[in-house]
């Protein structure tokens, strides 16, 4: 390994395993729009083209950012359009909030953003406190009106993907991104809550025994019995195993149903290698009291995550049984089921658990401590 390389690694492990003030979000990476309407919404913004004076602005001013042969356009109402490589719009004062407004949505951030133009499409992003980041995560993937101990849960989950991943694209110009890719965040969270949450929980992380950041898995509903990560994702994991959740069953999401034809899904197994010719269609049945990886008819089987994802289907774990000519599919939860169960989580901590329990319930031999104490590990592969 070269001294260069050696250094390089050296200093992505200090990134991944120290607290950070900051973190690199880029947003809109789902629509990956070519235009963007900036405006300010508290405290004073200075925008810099690296084109002459940094320019002023206030609250109400607008700027419209466009790209032109992969280099900017920024325009603002009574000035000239500026042609430029990159934008760095920097927050002046405290507390600085902005909107941007892309596809036909708006959102409100804090912090400072920069803009690339990238193939003819706009690349945003977002610099905001890692605190800041790991509140807006929180309201993005639980919504309003939880308990707070819920919200502490979710903002430890959010900060142990964030400090695992944080070089996911670091090539990029970016850490995360703000779609389901990396984590949901669409924007600063307005719920003071929320904002407790991530700021009593600070800087903290869930490590496995060997002091490792986990992967901390979540899904909206587990019907019941989570996933061990091998059955979702071959690979398994010591604290990602099968737990027994009475907290979710009776929570929006822990019941499904949906009928497929009869002829659609012969059809479908034909194709995936059943070749019966046995007319007995009772033999289609299937009952998953407890979770299973398969659905089999005698030396068939075909794997249950490929049926979901074939089918569409809110998870895994259900039963199916013919009626006429259609078949039943009589699901439970909602989600790949590995790790930490949310409406279980959120009815956990209404009934006066902490987060600390709810952590330690869904996540096996695990701890939760201060980022600065958790080892060195390589950086990520990238997607």
């Amino acid at each position: 390994m070269s001294r260069i390389v050696a250094l390089s690694v050296i200093i992505l492990f200090h990134v991944q395993l120290t607290a950070q003030d900051d973190v690199r979000i880029r947003l809109f990476a789902d629509s990956n729009p070519g235009n963007a309407l900036f405006s300010v919404v508290e405290g004073i913004y200075e925008i810099d083209s690296y084109k002459g004076e940094p320019v002023e602005l206030k609250p109400g001013d607008i700027v419209f950012i466009t790209v032109y042969q992969d280099r900017l356009v920024a325009k603002q109402r009574t000035k000239p359009a500026i042609l430029c490589d990159s934008l760095n719009i920097k927050a002046k004062t405290v507390n600085d909030i902005f909107s941007l407004r892309a596809d036909g949505i708006r959102r409100y951030y804090s912090g400072n953003l920069n803009c690339f133009g990238f193939t003819g499409k706009l690349l945003l992003i977002n610099i905001v406190d890692t605190e800041s980041y790991i509140a807006g995560v929180v309201q993005a993937e639980g919504g309003k009106g939880k308990h707070k101990e819920y919200y502490k849960t979710q903002a430890v989950i959010a900060r142990t993907y964030l400090y695992k991943h944080y070089d996911k694209h670091i090539l990029d110009r970016y850490n995360l991104c703000d779609g389901i890719h990396c984590q949901s965040f669409k924007g600063m969270s307005d719920d003071t809550v929320i904002i407790q949450a991530a700021e009593e929980t600070r800087d903290q992380v869930i490590l496995d025994s060997d002091s490792i950041l986990i992967i901390s898995a979540f899904h909206s509903n587990c019907g019941g019995e989570t996933v061990p990560a091998e059955d979702a994702w071959l690979t398994p994991q010591p604290y990602l195993r099968k737990v027994t959740d009475p907290f979710c069953t009776a929570s929006r999401n822990a019941k499904w149903q949906k009928s497929i034809g009869l002829d659609e899904w012969l059809a479908y197994i034909r194709r995936m290698g059943y070749n019966t010719g046995d007319n007995n269609t009772s033999a289609l049945n299937f009952s998953q009291l407890t979770r299973m990886k398969d659905y089999r008819i005698n030396d068939f089987s075909l794997p249950l995550k490929q049926i979901r994802t074939d089918m569409g289907l809110r998870s895994t774990f259900f039963s199916l049984s013919v009626a006429g000519d259609s078949v039943i599919l009589k699901g439970k939860g909602y989600g790949h089921g590995v790790g930490l169960c949310q409406e279980g989580a959120m009815v956990m901590a209404q009934k006066g658990f902490d987060y600390r329990q709810i952590i330690d319930f869904y996540y096996s031999g695990v701890w939760i401590t201060d980022i600065k104490n958790a080892s060195p590990q390589l950086p990520l592969t990238r997607d």
